[in-house]
C-alpha cells in the first residue's frame, strides 16, 4: 500500500491511500466531529451504459441495498437505524455513489457494510421485478414534474444521440427490458475494487479506515475504467412537449466547458451574473422588477469532456412573450459588454464564500474527497480552488462569454405551448 502525500485544509489532513486490489482510500480526520461519514464512489454512471442498458446504473444503485449473501435488507435497515444513523445512494452521469453517516466510533460497521454490498450484493431475480416496479413509478413521478422533464428534454437535444443526453434513469422501455442477466453482468464488469474511491471524513483515523476497507472490499479485482467519447457538435435546436399545465417551463443551453478546462471558474463568475445567485440579472430582472416568475435561475453542468450552461424559468403562457424577451436581452448585453468589475467582486465572493460553506460538515467533506479523486485522481487544496475563483479577471469572462454564448441556445419547452409558437419566439 503507498501512502500519498496530505492536503492543506485549515486544521485538517487529507491522506490518500491505494491498495494493491487498485481500491483508493482516502480520508480526512475532523477534530471535534461527532460523526463518521464513510461513502464508496463507483467509476461508472449513465454514460458509461449501453443504450439498450439505459438506467441499469440508477437500476443497481437501488438493488445493492435489497441484500447480500449474508444480511437482508431488513438487517441492513436495522444495523443503521441500531446507531441512529443514515445509508444512501445516489448516481450520476460519471459515477455512483453510496454512503454513510454514522456516530462517532462507527467507522467499522460503516466500512462493513459497504463492503458487503458492493461485493456480494444478492441481486436475485425476484428482487429485481419489484425494484423494477419502483423505478418505473420513480420515471412516472419525473414525468410529471415540467421542470424536470424541460430538463431532460433540454439535455436531449444539447447531446443528442450522445449518453450525456440521456436521463440517468433511463428510460420506461429499457427499465422493462433490461432482465437480470443484464444486471448481474453490469456489475460483474464494473463493480471491482480498482474502479473504487473510499471516502471517509470526520472522526476517522486513516490507517483505521485502511485496514477495514482491505479486509471489507477483498475482492479479485480487474482494472476497469470506463473508456468515453466526448459529444459530437450536434444539436436538436428545439423540442416542446404540449402539456395542460398552469406554468410554461421553458430552459435554454450552451455547450459549456469540461471539468477540468481553464475557462471553468471564469464560466461559474458568468453564470452568477447571469442567474446562478438572487443578485443575478435574470432574478432582477424577471422576478424582483416585474413579479413574471417565481423560478428563474441559470446553472452550470461540467463532465470530463463536456458540459452545459443553462437558463430555466416557469412563467404563465400570458407572460411568456415579455420573459423571453427580457432573457435574451440579457444574454445579449452579456455578449455584447461582458459584466462589470462590480459584478465580477460580487461572482467571486460569492462562489468563494459558498465553497467554504459548503465544506462545513463532515458528509460534505467526504463527498469532496470521493469526487476529487474519482474525477482528477487526488484531492486539490481548498486553497487552490478558492486561488482559482480569486484569479478570475473581466478578460477572462469577455473570453468565456464569446466561447459559450457566441451560438443560439438550444431550446425546450414544456406547457400549453406549441412547437410553433416557441418558434416564433426564438426566431
Amino acid at each position: 500500500m503507498a501512502r500519498a502525500g496530505a492536503a492543506d485544509l485549515s486544521l485538517t489532513e487529507v491522506v490518500l491511500t491505494e491498495l494493491s486490489s487498485g481500491l483508493r482510500v482516502v480520508s480526512e480526520h475532523v477534530p471535534g466531529a461527532r460523526s463518521v461519514c464513510i461513502g464508496a464512489w463507483v467509476g461508472v454512471g449513465a454514460r458509461d451504459e449501453p443504450a439498450e442498458l439505459a438506467g441499469v446504473s440508477h437500476f443497481l444503485e437501488h438493488l445493492l441495498f435489497k441484500g447480500t449473501a449474508t444480511r437482508s435488507a431488513r438487517e441492513i435497515n436495522e444495523a443503521v437505524d441500531r446507531v441512529g444513523g443514515e445509508m444512501n445512494a445516489f448516481t450520476t452521469k460519471e459515477y455512483t455513489a453510496y454512503y454513510t453517516r454514522l456516530p462517532v466510533g462507527s467507522a467499522p460497521l460503516a466500512v462493513e457494510l459497504l463492503g458487503d454490498v458492493l461485493t456480494s450484493p444478492a441481486l436475485r431475480d425476484d428482487d429485481i421485478a419489484s425494484e423494477r416496479q419502483v423505478i418505473l413509478e420513480e420515471l412516472a413521478m419525473d414525468e410529471d414534474a415540467p421542470e424536470d422533464l424541460v430538463h431532460s428534454l433540454l439535455f436531449e437535444g444539447l447531446f443528442p444521440g450522445h449518453p450525456l443526453g440521456r436521463e440517468t434513469a433511463g428510460g420506461r422501455a429499457t427499465v422493462e427490458a433490461t432482465a437480470g442477466d443484464d444486471v448481474r453482468a453490469f456489475f460483474e464488469h464494473w463493480y471491482r475494487p480498482a474502479n473504487y474511491v473510499l471516502a471517509a471524513a470526520g472522526a476517522v483515523d486513516h490507517d483505521e479506515v485502511v485496514a477495514l476497507a482491505a479486509a471489507a472490499f477483498a475482492r479479485d479485482s480487474a482494472s476497469r475504467r470506463p473508456d468515453r467519447a466526448a459529444p459530437g457538435p450536434d444539436r436538436r435546436p428545439l423540442t416542446v412537449r404540449r402539456r395542460s399545465t398552469e406554468q410554461v417551463h421553458l430552459a435554454l443551453a450552451w455547450a459549456g466547458v469540461a471539468r477540468d478546462d481553464p475557462d471553468r471558474e471564469a464560466l461559474e463568475a458568468v453564470n452568477h451574473v447571469l442567474g446562478g445567485g438572487m443578485s443575478s440579472r435574470l432574478f432582477e430582472q424577471i422576478r424582483e422588477r416585474r413579479g413574471l416568475a417565481y423560478s428563474v435561475y441559470s446553472s452550470v453542468a461540467t463532465y470530463a469532456d463536456a458540459g452545459a450552461l443553462m437558463v430555466y424559468v416557469g412563467t404563465a403562457p400570458a407572460h411568456l412573450d415579455e420573459v423571453v424577451g427580457l432573457a435574451r436581452t440579457e444574454i445579449g448585453a452579456l455578449r455584447s459588454g461582458g459584466i462589470t468589475s462590480a459584478e465580477l467582486a460580487v461572482a467571486v465572493g460569492y462562489l468563494t464564500g459558498s465553497y467554504l460553506l459548503g465544506l462545513e460538515d463532515p458528509s460534505s467533506r467526504m463527498a469532496r474527497l470521493g469526487g476529487h479523486v474519482t474525477h482528477y485522481g487526488e484531492v486539490r487544496s481548498v486553497e487552490d480552488q478558492l486561488d482559482r475563483y480569486r484569479a478570475v479577471t473581466t478578460d477572462d469572462v469577455a473570453r468565456v462569454v464569446g466561447r459559450i454564448l457566441a451560438d443560439e441556445p438550444v431550446v425546450a419547452a414544456v406547457g400549453p405551448v406549441t412547437r410553433t409558437s416557441v418558434a416564433r419566439r426564438f426566431a
